[in-house]
This record gives C-alpha cells, sequence and structure tokens, in this order.
C-alpha cells in the first residue's frame, strides 16, 4: 500500500472504536504501513493528519513496543502537530511512552527510549502546559511530565510552578488532574 492509499483508506477512520481498532489492528500486522502512517500525521494541516493520529494512539494502546523503530521521527515531528484532533492522540502517546518508561515491570521501551527522546517529549509537554491547548492534552501532558520528572530534577520544579500558576483559571478536569499530580510531587 502507497502513502497515497493509505491516505485515502484513512478518509473511513472515525471516532468510532470498531474503525480505530482496525486500522491500529492494520499497522500492528503490517508495520511497513507505520511510516506512512507517520508521513500522513506529519502533514500537520492536512485534515487527514487527525485520523493518522487517532489511529496511531490505538495502536500504540494495544502495542506500545510496534512504536519503536520510529521513536526518532515521532519525537523529532510531535511539535509540529498543532490541530486540535491531532494533538490529543499525540499527547496520549506522549503519556503513554512515560508510563511504559516509568514501569515496574520489564519492557524494550525502557531501554529504547534515549534520553534524547525523552527531552523532546518534555519540551513538547511543556508547551502543551503553557500554550492555549485543551484540557485533554494539558492532563497527559502533565502526566508525562511527573513521571519524567523522576529522571530529570529540573522538570518538577517547573511544572509545580506552571500548575500552581494556572490552577485558578482553569476547567474542573484540569484542576483535578492537577491536585493529583502536585500531591504527587510533594512526596
Amino acid at each position: 500500500m502507497t502513502t497515497e492509499q493509505l491516505y485515502n483508506e484513512l478518509n473511513y477512520v472515525n471516532h468510532s472504536r470498531e474503525k480505530r481498532l482496525f486500522y491500529a489492528n492494520m499497522m500492528i500486522n503490517h508495520p511497513e504501513l507505520i511510516p506512512k502512517l507517520l508521513d500522513i500525521l506529519f502533514r500537520v494541516d492536512d485534515k487527514i493528519s487527525p485520523r493518522a493520529a487517532w489511529v496511531l494512539e490505538f495502536m500504540c494502546s494495544k502495542d506500545i513496543e510496534t512504536i519503536i523503530p520510529y521513536l526518532d521521527r515521532f519525537t523529532e515531528n510531535i511539535y509540529k502537530v498543532h490541530l486540535d484532533p491531532a494533538v490529543r492522540p499525540v499527547a496520549k502517546i506522549c503519556e503513554l511512552l512515560a508510563k511504559y518508561y516509568n514501569s515496574r515491570e520489564d519492557n524494550r521501551i525502557k531501554t529504547e527510549l534515549t534520553k534524547v527522546h525523552q527531552e523532546r517529549i518534555i519540551e513538547t509537554c511543556f508547551d502543551y502546559m503553557i500554550n492555549d491547548e485543551k484540557v485533554a492534552p494539558k492532563a497527559y501532558g502533565m502526566v508525562a511530565l511527573f513521571l519524567f520528572g523522576k529522571h530529570f530534577d529540573w522538570v518538577h520544579p517547573e511544572l509545580k510552578i506552571i500548575l500552581d500558576r494556572d490552577y485558578p483559571k482553569q476547567s474542573p478536569a484540569f484542576k483535578a488532574r492537577a491536585r493529583q499530580i502536585l500531591k504527587k510531587i510533594k512526596k
């Protein structure tokens, strides 16, 4: 399947779990399509870009290790993604990577996610926190920042400053997640 054929296929992806799962499984079963999916995701001004992000998120949720060969490309380009429906799944993937990296159980993310990858994710997640993003990317970003902050001693103090500053003017959902993160930082 060419990139353009995959692009056309993504026209059939919608918010339904069934469609996202179908295409996520396609990526897992045909990993040679993942670079093409990333090509489409990083067409950041294209209306199909979010659909590629949805599929990538479901793929990573189902089998996070499928993204390992593409961590360089993913982390080099995530800061470019700006359409709201694409930002949320990218932020979710960042959170998943942080969770697997900090997992007590052995997994390949622990050995394959380099400091450079982590720094790029941290930078992007801080952008989510300080830019005018919706609540979901901020929530996923603050979890990823908290988890990576266990390995980068400067992250927690910076995250705390942002959470304390933004707390009064944010939504109840943001406040709930911020309270959890602030409580964990203080421990």
